[in-house]
């Protein structure tokens, strides 16, 4: 009798565990709302000082800090109102997420960097889906023509980064995995298969040489594009070279659990299995599921957390979760992560320029962006309580 009582005790206890991890998506949404009100404010008084800076990126030593669209991150706010609208279905929101998107719109002919698919798709992808207006459309395709114009054919993979050639003479980046969505869907919006035969050749290629045997990821793999063959493995934001910086991992997971999903290339899904079980096995990861900004860090605890790679995994492993034969395991995963986002790396109403979250590391080896907030973090914690919800 009291094995039995002690069993229906625990499973009470396990129950109502997983009942309080279950985040109020309503509510989650109403004060992320709330803030990013006051993120508009901010982001309009800003322009009147500086109109050539379009969106905010982070406040960093208390200072707010706006971007021009050329920046890496300039996407993600307009990308952010268009989450807003697809959950609310207000007008108000359609007319923000129009606005400000349009502050991008020229990037679609920017050959010079490999980050089109966060800058152009994450915005124009979202704005195209909701609406389906044709402008968007066109600049989906110019976007994946200009990124296109990155891919060598020898090394079979596209450039990223066009700075320091002292350091290296073709760099691809882990992050750059993102960005091939835009040429998945430029192959659906032309029928021309050109932009899907780049994305899978990079895709392959980079899993090929970016993975460690437990699946962990550098971030930085240096090619010579006369040979193909690669020249240095590095980690560039991470601790160190054979460490495993937790936004990579991160990149790395949802790269290619989206790449299972346009192409459903089993290796694709088995890449993103290992790499789901390095993060949500690995021992060094606190209980609250938000990892240190690098797994390898000999300073943990005392380091800063990292609240964009808990997003960005977060919103992954909901994807993942309706693919693989984990997918329970995925989804209470996630949903531990959404619930520690929601409940302890939230701004507090009115902090924090209105951003979202805090607690998020940028690149903390060049002493940049450290335990702040930041709007990559904001957008991936939408997505994935948007995600949450299906």
């Amino acid at each position: 009798m009291k094995i039995k009582l002690t069993i229906i005790a625990l499973t009470i206890l396990s129950f109502s565990m997983v009942k309080a991890q279950q985040i109020h998506v309503k509510k989650a949404f109403a004060a992320a709302a709330n803030q990013t009100n006051l993120l508009i404010k901010n982001v309009d008084s800003a322009r009147k000082v500086k109109p050539s800076l379009v969106s905010p990126r982070t406040v960093e030593n208390g200072q707010f800090k706006m971007v021009a669209s050329k920046d890496w991150t300039s996407g993600f706010f307009p990308a952010e109102l268009w989450y807003f609208y697809q959950y609310t279905k207000d007008k108000k929101w359609l007319d923000l997420a129009k606005k400000y998107t349009e502050d991008i719109k020229k990037e679609q002919f920017n050959k010079g960097t490999h980050d089109l698919g966060f800058m152009v798709y994450c915005p124009f992808g979202n704005g195209y889906r909701l609406t389906g207006d044709p402008a968007y459309k066109a600049v989906i395709i110019q976007a994946a023509k200009s990124l296109s114009t990155r891919f060598n054919a020898r090394a079979s993979v596209i450039k990223s980064w066009d700075h320091n050639g002292d350091k290296w003479k073709y760099p691809v980046i882990i992050d750059n995995m993102m960005n091939l969505e835009l040429l998945f869907e430029a192959t659906k919006l032309t029928g021309d298969s050109s932009f899907y035969k780049i994305a899978v050749t990079h895709a392959n290629t980079t899993l090929k040489n970016h993975f460690r045997p437990d699946f962990s990821s550098y971030h930085v793999i240096d090619y010579d594009t006369l040979t193909g063959k690669v020249l240095q493995k590095v980690t560039a934001q991470g601790y160190a070279n054979e460490s495993a910086w937790a936004r990579g991992q991160a990149w790395a997971l949802y790269g290619y659990t989206m790449c299972y999903r346009e192409t459903k290339n089993n290796a694709y899904l088995t890449q993103a299995d290992g790499v789901a079980a390095f993060i949500l096995n690995n021992k060094i990861t606190p209980a609250d599921g938000i990892p240190y900004w690098d797994y390898n860090d000999p300073e943990i605890p005392d380091v800063s957390r990292d609240a964009s790679a808990a997003a960005i995994t977060a919103s992954a492993l909901y994807d993942l979760a309706k693919y693989s034969n984990n997918g329970r395991k995925y989804k209470a995963a996630a949903d531990k992560i959404l619930y520690s986002l929601s409940t302890k790396y939230r701004s507090k109403p009115g902090d924090n320029y209105g951003f979202i979250l805090e607690h998020s590391t940028g690149h903390r080896p060049a002493k940049s962006e450290i335990d702040v907030p930041i709007n990559y973090a904001d957008y991936y914690y939408l997505e994935a309580l948007l995600r949450s919800k299906k």
